[in-house]
């Protein structure tokens, strides 16, 4: 359908407004990080940055702990997303072929416990890892995230393992291939999207998860970046550049995954949606 003139203006002008929304903060932040530290205080604030300095990630990378932080926000980002995979698979596999009693009903907690505020468990939660001895681990931060993120991402998983057609499953049974071998190198392949759309919530998830990493972890050299940017910021006095800076560097592994598998995000989550 040929859209009219009215129709094209408020089309890209509606787009032009959510671009500029969106990408607006990015763009103050990031350009904000190479700025003097008197133009990001000045009255009157620009958009287009009139000086450059490298000084503040000179001190970001030098002169603080974030490289520590990064390092552990990484290192607990990538174990959570891998292990979430890992186990999220097989489970929607379970629940959308495999025939069990009360099946159906498990499938709804698992919905309802998505839906619990994580901040009610957080006493049980620290009770329960101190008894384990898992105060101050990364390993504790694994076991949230994956806690909190398994069960959207079986539902997201079972949607696109609904979108395969069965006659492909049966084709496989018929030739004998157990279910181990159905899931794995059948199924896997054809919703790459899907699982590479589950990887990205997962990863963004734990990169950004803060209320967790702040009580679970004590010590400074074991903090992620959410928390560290804590210590940053300072007590009395707000570096903004340091800031700015760091906030720019923390968005830089984001980027980079959404650069290698976005593509596969926006089929996924579309394959998700008309399913």
């Amino acid at each position: 359908m040929k859209r009219t003139l009215p129709q094209s203006l408020a089309l890209y002008g509606g787009l032009a407004l959510l671009v500029l929304v969106i990408g607006l903060p990015f763009w103050w932040v990031v350009t904000g990080s190479i700025k003097l530290p008197r133009e990001i205080i000045s009255r009157i604030p620009t958009m287009v940055p009139h000086s450059f300095t490298p000084q503040h990630f000179e001190k970001l990378f030098q002169s603080t702990d974030f490289p520590a932080y990064f390092v552990n926000s990484l290192v607990v980002a990538l174990f959570s997303t891998a292990f979430t995979i890992a186990l999220a698979l097989p489970a929607a596999y379970a629940f959308f072929r495999m025939e069990f009693p009360g099946r159906a009903a498990l499938y709804r907690v698992i919905l309802l416990a998505y839906a619990f505020p994580s901040v009610v468990v957080l006493i049980p939660i620290y009770g329960l890892f101190a008894r384990l001895g898992l105060i101050d681990t990364r390993t504790s931060l694994v076991i949230v995230n994956i806690a909190f993120a398994l069960p959207f991402s079986i539902w997201m998983m079972r949607s696109f393992l609904a979108s395969v057609p069965r006659e492909i499953e049966e084709a496989a049974v018929i030739d004998g291939a157990p279910p181990r071998v159905i899931l794995l190198r059948i199924l896997t392949p054809l919703i790459a999207p899907g699982i590479a759309s589950v990887a990205i919530f997962t990863f963004i998830a734990s990169w950004t998860e803060y209320l967790f990493a702040s009580v679970l972890i004590v010590s400074d050299a074991k903090r992620t970046v959410p928390v560290g940017f804590a210590g940053i910021i300072g007590q009395y006095q707000i570096d903004w550049g340091l800031l700015l800076a760091g906030a720019t560097a923390a968005t830089i592994p984001v980027v980079i995954l959404f650069a290698f598998v976005g593509r596969w995000f926006v089929s996924g989550l579309t394959e998700g949606a008309v399913k």
